[in-house]
């Protein structure tokens, strides 16, 4: 287990990282014998850092949902991570790619609640009752440290994405908003188009086999720490594509049928 002193310093190189706009190496290449326990203390003490700047919660993230991405990271569960209120932006919004470190988009759903969810027994059933609507989301996602090493080709492992705030770094809502029980949540469709050519596509079912099934995992392991996901905070369920990335003059709009689509341009 590493120090709390160690655990402070390394939030703090991934501030620096964010502020400064440069990437750092990654965590385990100073501290290879670190633990998943590790890489969650360093992200909540750089998410502490942040709210003694004056940034509050605005929910949570889970990701790696899909057991593809969990074998390519040598994992067997998803993460997760917070979402800040700097980092949810409204549909249309322009956004500086340069504010962020070899950023990516993803397509998701984001679960807006009306009531606490809380404890170890949380089902789908419970996630569906204390949702007040479910809305399309795409999940900007950066990298503090280097995926791979410029110098020797280290690759990042999952402990040092976790550290990283389960690589988020922003959230763009739009689309329309529906009732958990208006549809069915597992055949949500999604086509990504980047400059008007489509990238990437998916079908939400893809998230665990049903996208609230993600949001019941991460109020089990938010309960383990005595945290509760609250009424009125958005829960990203997770990926149901692959990463894009970004680049500087690039449009993205997703459609999401009939869920209307959500855009974001990048200056």
């Amino acid at each position: 287990m590493l120090t709390p002193e160690i655990i402070r310093a390394e939030a703090v190189k991934l501030h620096e990282a964010e502020k400064t706009r440069q990437q750092i190496k990654a965590t385990t290449k100073r501290h290879q014998d670190m633990t998943i326990e590790d890489a969650y203390a360093i992200q909540s003490a750089w998410m502490d850092i942040k709210k003694e700047e004056g940034r509050e919660v605005a929910g949570y993230k889970i990701g790696l949902t899909s057991k593809a991405m969990q074998k390519s990271m040598s994992i067997d569960e998803p993460d997760y991570g917070t979402l800040l209120d700097d980092m949810v932006f409204e549909e249309g919004t322009e956004i500086e790619a340069g504010a962020f470190l070899d950023p990516r988009i993803e397509v998701e759903l984001a679960f807006i609640l009306n009531r606490r969810l809380f404890g170890e027994n949380i089902s789908v059933f419970d996630v569906l009752s204390a949702t007040e609507y479910v809305v399309p989301a795409l999940e900007l996602i950066a990298a503090r440290s280097h995926r791979v090493d410029p110098e020797d080709g280290y690759k990042r492992t999952v402990r040092d994405t976790i550290s990283d705030n389960a690589a988020n770094a922003g959230i763009i809502l739009g689309g329309l908003p529906v009732r958990p029980d208006a549809i069915d949540l597992r055949w949500v469709g999604a086509m990504m188009l980047r400059n008007g050519v489509i990238e990437e596509s998916g079908v939400s079912g893809a998230v665990l086999n049903h996208p609230a099934k993600g949001i019941a995992w991460l109020a089990k392991k938010y309960a383990q720490h005595g945290v509760a996901l609250e009424p009125g905070q958005i829960i990203l369920a997770g990926s149901f594509t692959r990463p894009v990335p970004v680049r500087k003059g690039d449009t993205f709009t997703v459609d999401y049928g009939e869920l209307g689509t959500v855009s974001c341009y990048f200056k």
